[in-house]
């Protein structure tokens, strides 16, 4: 049998407001906890919501991004539910009314290829507080700081087939909702958490299988494994004859495996109704249009200018611009390098790899974008050869020197390029080396270009590996005959 996944994910997104959405509170992370929870968080008897204007400005300028409805009246309910880290005993959120409407979010994949995912609504909430599991004495703590923080709900259709169309997805929101500024979208601190639908079915079927909800996952890697060990536990559940049970269930990724949490409730379970604290929320046309001038390039059509403007490829251009900080280094770096390729190269190559190796992000790197342009200057102008670049690289990545010129010039790694030096170091070669050169001569054009490179080999050994590669290549030929 060949079964298909269908997966839908609800994406939980706080937004960067200074001020929680219904009051005054701080929103800052880190803080001590329980320090950050005032009155109306805890809807203390007295005390009446205040809503964030900026929290719905954030709101609309992502269902701008997605090219969705914005529905101009929108009502927030209350969610009635019972969780410890809950201080209300409900939730603020919106159901029948939310505030952005159908969208559309167009992913790329690994194989070229795009697809484009629905995006049922998006909607205003406040987020719940946090339970620590922290220490070995069997209790929890809780942690109020976070309750209130506003939140946009972004609810797709069960548009993605397998884990890895779920990722690009969750990927493709983390960048828009980067690019806006409405979130830094660290997964890390919370700031972006998923829920993934996952059921399946056998190929060629209509009809969607029974779905379990996982709950809170929080990073690009635990996504793509729990919808994959989610999915096979179904079918193999399926094929022995049991049935799958609609359910809310946790991942845990230690043991890579999905644990039931609870029965999943029905909307009805929850009791909404209207808040009767809050007012219906109506938007002048006059401040969508004034919000939509005000959006910035998105990673779409950056993608797309990147390839023509630089001439890079579908695949460079979208690692660059798949977070607007990348973007914005690569920019900087090719614009004082004067060489956009070799600076995508460079960004996607070299400095990737040190960031995954310390475990970094590009605003905690070492090495700036005007002293990477600066080194790849170096490169273009023959001073040093693109393997003592990266020599120069670590040097300033170990904070060596403040610009490629000071360590060049520090640690003695200018290129030679002087003929007369470089002729000098050949003639001692081809001299030590007779019978390699009596196997050059009398190889064909094709071997030739192999045994070649024993003699760069020595040279370059000779110089320490400052010999400009071009001239050794061209001056060996000729000494070779």
């Amino acid at each position: 049998m060949q079964w298909e996944t269908v997966i839908g994910l609800e994406v939980h997104v706080q937004l960067t407001t200074k001020s929680k959405i219904f009051s005054g509170a701080s929103t800052a992370f880190g803080a001590e906890p329980n320090t950050q929870a005032c009155a109306v968080d805890l809807a203390l008897p007295g005390t009446l919501p205040v809503l964030n204007e900026q929290a719905v400005k954030d709101a609309i300028l992502f269902g701008l991004a997605i090219d969705a409805d914005i529905c101009r009246d929108s009502v927030f309910e209350r969610k009635n539910y019972f969780y410890p880290d809950l201080p209300k005993g409900y939730q603020t959120s919106q159901m029948d009314k939310p505030i952005v409407g159908p969208g559309v979010v167009e992913i790329g994949l690994e194989d070229g290829s795009t697809r484009r995912i629905r995006v049922h609504h998006a909607h205003l909430e406040e987020d719940a507080g946090k339970s620590l599991h922290e220490d070995f004495s069997g209790m929890s703590g809780i942690d109020l700081n976070r309750a209130g923080t506003p939140l946009i709900e972004i609810v797709s259709e069960p548009d993605m087939r397998s884990a890895e169309e779920a990722v690009a997805y969750l990927r493709k929101i983390h960048s828009i909702i980067t690019y806006l500024g409405v979130s830094d979208g660290d997964m890390s601190q919370g700031s972006m958490r998923c829920d993934a639908n996952v059921s399946v079915r056998l190929k060629g079927e209509e009809e969607y299988g029974t779905r379990a909800e996982i709950k809170n996952i929080n990073s690009f890697r635990f996504v793509e494994r729990a919808i994959k060990v989610e999915a096979q536990r179904q079918i193999d559940l399926i094929e022995d004859g049991g049935r799958v049970v609609q359910e809310t269930r946790l991942y845990d990724s230690d043991k890579n495996e999905t644990r039931s949490m609870r029965s999943k409730e029905e909307a009805n379970d929850y009791r909404y109704f209207p808040c009767p604290d809050l007012l219906p929320v109506h938007i002048e046309q006059s401040l969508i249009d004034q919000l939509r001038d005000t959006l910035p390039e998105l990673p779409d059509a950056k993608r797309l200018r990147f390839e023509q403007q630089y001439g890079l490829s579908t695949y460079d251009a979208a690692l660059l611009t798949a977070e607007r900080c990348i973007a914005d280094y690569f920019e900087t770096a090719a614009s004082t390098a004067g060489d956009a390729k070799l600076a995508a190269n460079w960004v996607n190559g070299e400095l990737s790899a040190a960031l995954n190796r310390d475990n970094l992000h590009l605003s905690q790197s070492p090495v700036s974008a005007e002293q990477l342009g600066g080194l790849i200057q170096r490169i273009r102008d023959n001073t040093i050869s693109g393997k003592i670049a990266k020599q120069v690289f670590e040097a300033l990545w170990n904070g060596e020197g403040d610009s490629a010129d000071a360590v060049i010039e520090s640690k003695g790694l200018k290129q030679v390029s002087d003929s007369g030096a470089l002729e000098a170091m050949i003639d001692e070669v081809i001299a030590a080396n007779p019978a390699q050169v009596e196997q050059y001569r009398a190889a064909d054009d094709g071997k030739r270009k192999k045994l070649i490179g024993f003699f760069v080999g020595q040279i370059m050994k000779a110089s320490k590996g400052q010999a400009n590669p071009g001239m050794v290549n061209q001056l060996l030929g000729k000494k070779l005959g």
